[in-house]
C-alpha cells in the first residue's frame, strides 16, 4: 500500500485505549499519523483482535459429543482429539483450520497463537491453510513441529519427556517457548516457570504465589474462559484466577483454545469473561488485543505502529445509544457489526 488511506472515527488510542474523535493515516500497512479531529463520524476504531491461544487442528471436531475427562479427551499422545487428528487426511485438515481462521478474520481477528500438533508436516499443513490470508497465525510446533514453526507449544511438563534439550534449543533459536500450565491443578505452574517460557496458558488454577511469581517474571498469560468451563475445569468466577492476576500485574491475553469445544470468536469469549468474571470492559478489551505483542510489535494505535485495525460501525445493532462504548464493545458487539477491516500483517 503506497498511497495513503484515512480512516475517522471515534478512536481507541494507545495502550490504554482511550477514546478520541480521530484520523488515521494509514500508509505502507502502518499508521503514518494521527490526527485528532473536533468531530469525527459514529464509528469505533479500535485495534485488532488477537486470539492467544487456539488449537485449529480441533476444527475438525467441532462440537463432537464427549463426557470423558480432560486428559481422555486432549492429553497427548492418545487423547481422542490426537486419534482424530492422526486419523484425518491432510486436505481435510487445511480445510478445516482455513475455515476457523477465515471465521476468525472476518472478525476482526488479525493473528493468533496456534499450538499445532502433527511435528513438521503439521506446522506446514497450518502455512499451507493461511496462504493468502491477512491473518498471520504464530505457529507453535509439537512433536517436533518446533524448528519449522515460530516456537514450541507444550501441553504440561507431565507429558513431555525431553523437556530441557526441546527448550533450550527454543532459546538458543530465538523462538518462544509456550507452556500448558495450571488447567486442572496446579502441579505443573512451577515446574513450567523453571523454564522462563515467554507465554503460559490457562493457569486456571494457580496460587496467589504462583500468581504472584508470573507477575514479578513478567510472563504473559493466555487465559480461556468459556473452555475452561465447558472442558470442566472451571465452574466459578476464581478460575482462572483473573481478578488476582490483574490485582498482582499480571499481563492478561484471551484465547479461545480448541475449536473442538468453543468456536473462535474473542466478541463471544469477551462476552462471557465479563459476564462470569466481571473484569472492567478495559482490561478484558485489552486483553483480546495484547497478544499480538508476541510478534514484536505493540498492537495499540499510535504513530508508526502497524496497521491493524477494525471499524465498528454501532448503528447496525442499534448500540449508538450507549453511555460506554467500551462496555459495549466488550458486551455486545459481534462479527456481523464490523464495518471494514485493516489487516496489514508484520510480513508486509
Amino acid at each position: 500500500m503506497r498511497d495513503e488511506t484515512t480512516v475517522e472515527g471515534q478512536v481507541l488510542l494507545g495502550e490504554n485505549l482511550e477514546i478520541h474523535p480521530a484520523r488515521l493515516v494509514l500508509r505502507e500497512g502502518r499508521i503514518a499519523r494521527v490526527e485528532e479531529l473536533d468531530h469525527a463520524p459514529d464509528r469505533w476504531i479500535l485495534p485488532a483482535l488477537f486470539n492467544a491461544h487456539t488449537h485449529l487442528g480441533d476444527t475438525i471436531a467441532m462440537d463432537l459429543p464427549f463426557s470423558g475427562s480432560l486428559e481422555e479427551m486432549v492429553t497427548p499422545p492418545h487423547g481422542l482429539k490426537h486419534r482424530i487428528l492422526a486419523g484425518t487426511p491432510r486436505a481435510t485438515l487445511v480445510a478445516a483450520m482455513r475455515a476457523s481462521l477465515v471465521t476468525m478474520e472476518r472478525g476482526g481477528t488479525a493473528g493468533c497463537a496456534d499450538f499445532r500438533e502433527g511435528g513438521p508436516d503439521g506446522v506446514a499443513a497450518l502455512r499451507d491453510a493461511s496462504r493468502g490470508l491477512s491473518l498471520r497465525p504464530l505457529i507453535l510446533g509439537r512433536d517436533g513441529g518446533q524448528g519449522a514453526g515460530d516456537g514450541l507449544g507444550i501441553s504440561s511438563t507431565r507429558d513431555v519427556p525431553d523437556l530441557e534439550r526441546q527448550v533450550a534449543e527454543m532459546h538458543r533459536a530465538g523462538k518462544i517457548v509456550a507452556f500448558h500450565a495450571g488447567e486442572r491443578d496446579p502441579e505443573d505452574v512451577d515446574a513450567a516457570l523453571t523454564f522462563q517460557p515467554d507465554l503460559l496458558i490457562h493457569c486456571t488454577h494457580a496460587t496467589d504465589g504462583q500468581i504472584r511469581r508470573i507477575a514479578d517474571e513478567g510472563i504473559p498469560v493466555a487465559v480461556c474462559p468459556r473452555a475452561n468451563w465447558r472442558l470442566g475445569v472451571a465452574r466459578d468466577s476464581d478460575h482462572p484466577p483473573v481478578s488476582r492476576m490483574v490485582a498482582a500485574g499480571c499481563t492478561l491475553l484471551l484465547g479461545t483454545d480448541n475449536v473442538m469445544v468453543a468456536h473462535p470468536d474473542l466478541w463471544r469469549e469477551m462476552e462471557f469473561t465479563a459476564t462470569v468474571y466481571g473484569l472492567p470492559a478495559r482490561e478484558i478489551l485489552r486483553a483480546a488485543i495484547a497478544g499480538a505483542d508476541l510478534f514484536g510489535e505493540s498492537p495499540f494505535l499510535a504513530p508508526d505502529h502497524p496497521a491493524r485495525i477494525v471499524a465498528v460501525d454501532p448503528g447496525r445493532s442499534g448500540l449508538s445509544f450507549t453511555q460506554d462504548p467500551v462496555a459495549t464493545l466488550v458486551k455486545r458487539v459481534s462479527a456481523g457489526d464490523i464495518r471494514e477491516t485493516f489487516l496489514f500483517s508484520p510480513r508486509e
